[in-house]
């Protein structure tokens, strides 16, 4: 290992070189496979890396340049801009005469706009340049079509526990600073804690294992130490994309799905990585009705009276009003009658304009008296149990039940009251 790399940061020492030092991606390394085809062919095409942080985009993108013998260049979409990428565009035409490959390498390609990601285009499909562009977004809404028809999409895997363990095997025995500084887990549970709270992410562990190491005094690396170093460690979770709307569908699922432990683990998920509480809380509000309804209708007042003291408490407190919440709603019985009768009214009214019955329009004035506005209204409180027989809907939908009510909790109650009351409806 030279000097200067021991100045570099663990995971950047930790790097591959080579295509048998790397951990994970059997789907595309293995022999026969799209990857490992092409480092042995020696000849590289247009790619797009779609996968998680931590996941060997990078990496790859590297070993795929080394390989293949090419000009390689990396660049950020955070911080470049389409003038870096013509001078590389340039360098490639350059390169080419000469009979060389030239590797573009763009991270965060999906934070390039259209007009960004257009400045590529011509280049890529002249060979001028090989583009290699990694992304933790869904590429079918980050990248421009016209790209993605120029570029095959590769779709890495999740780094499992045993891939965790590898590399960090790999780094605990190669890395120089590490073994000079005798570092060493306090026990085997340490070093599996370690693999459980990266998350899939090699980065982010050799992040927290150097931090860790640097706590501990004698190189024995203790939880206390791990727990230090990932304190303000914040899980990936881009509120604009796939992960936001993943996290927020298996909260929403496993409320529906009355899961009390999954829901408040999902509710902590995003509470770590930033997601706006109140969004959550509103959801929450929108599931009240949506799932719960009448089955248990103070499913509402609490979700809207925890959006409330969320709005005006804040975290970290908040966090407790949530949990709360969500526990109720997991645990509450289950009811999307009233979503489903509003969705139903909704088909039946939205190609129709049906007459009001008369009876049931007001009459302020005595032109709307004579033409039978009001005329015949029954008022209910007038009779035995305050309810009189008596059409409320339109003459062409008499007859049709838009509300079900099922058997859980409060809402077969008013099932039962609605049978006794329109028994031709509720049988």
């Amino acid at each position: 290992m030279e000097t200067k790399d021991t100045f570099s940061p663990l995971a950047d020492r930790c790097r591959p070189r080579t295509i048998e030092e790397f951990v994970g991606q059997e789907h595309l390394l293995s022999e026969h496979k799209i990857l490992k085809t092409i480092i042995d062919k020696g000849a590289a095409f247009s790619l797009i890396l779609w996968g998680e942080p931590g996941s060997g985009k990078t990496t790859l993108a590297r070993l795929i340049a080394s390989y293949c013998s090419m000009d390689s260049h990396f660049l950020s979409a955070i911080s470049a801009g389409v003038a870096d990428v013509r001078k590389v565009i340039e360098k490639g035409k350059q390169n080419r005469e000469k009979g060389v490959q030239t590797l573009l390498f763009l991270d965060e390609i999906h934070r390039f706009n259209k007009a960004q990601q257009d400045s590529v285009l011509g280049s890529v499909e002249s060979g001028d340049i090989i583009l290699v562009g990694a992304t933790t977004e869904n590429p079918s809404f980050n990248v421009i079509s016209p790209l993605l028809s120029r570029t095959r999409v590769l779709k890495l895997s999740r780094l499992s526990e045993k891939n965790l363990l590898d590399i960090l095997d790999q780094a605990m025995r190669g890395d120089e600073v590490l073994k000079e500084g005798n570092a060493r887990f306090e026990e085997d549970s340490t070093k599996e804690k370690l693999v459980a709270i990266s998350n899939g992410d090699a980065r982010r562990m050799l992040n927290i294992l150097e931090t860790a190491f640097a706590l501990s005094q004698d190189g024995i690396i203790t939880p206390a130490h791990l727990e230090e170093a990932v304190r303000n460690s914040m899980l990936y979770y881009d509120r604009a994309g796939d992960r936001h709307y993943d996290t927020i569908s298996a909260f929403i699922k496993s409320l529906r799905g009355s899961d009390p432990d999954a829901a408040v683990y999902y509710l902590a998920r995003m509470i770590l990585s930033g997601e706006d509480p109140v969004f959550i809380a509103r959801r929450m509000v929108i599931f009240a009705s949506e799932d719960i309804g009448n089955a248990a209708p103070n499913a509402l007042t609490l979700a809207v009276s925890a959006m409330t003291a969320t709005q005006n408490i804040g975290l970290p407190e908040a966090r407790i009003i949530l949990a709360q919440c969500a526990t109720f709603l997991a645990s509450a019985p289950k009811s999307n009658a009233s979503y489903l009768s509003v969705e139903a009214a909704l088909s039946a009214a939205k190609d129709s304009n049906y007459e009001i019955p008369l009876h049931l329009r007001n009459a302020p004035t005595d032109l709307m008296k004579k033409l039978g506005y009001h005329k015949g209204y029954k008022y209910p409180h007038d009779y035995d149990r305050h309810f009189v027989k008596e059409q409320y809907l339109p003459d062409e939908l008499k007859g049709d039940v838009f509300y079900r009510p099922t058997e859980e909790a409060g809402e077969k109650a008013i099932r039962e009251r609605l049978k006794s009351l329109w028994p031709e409806r509720y049988k």
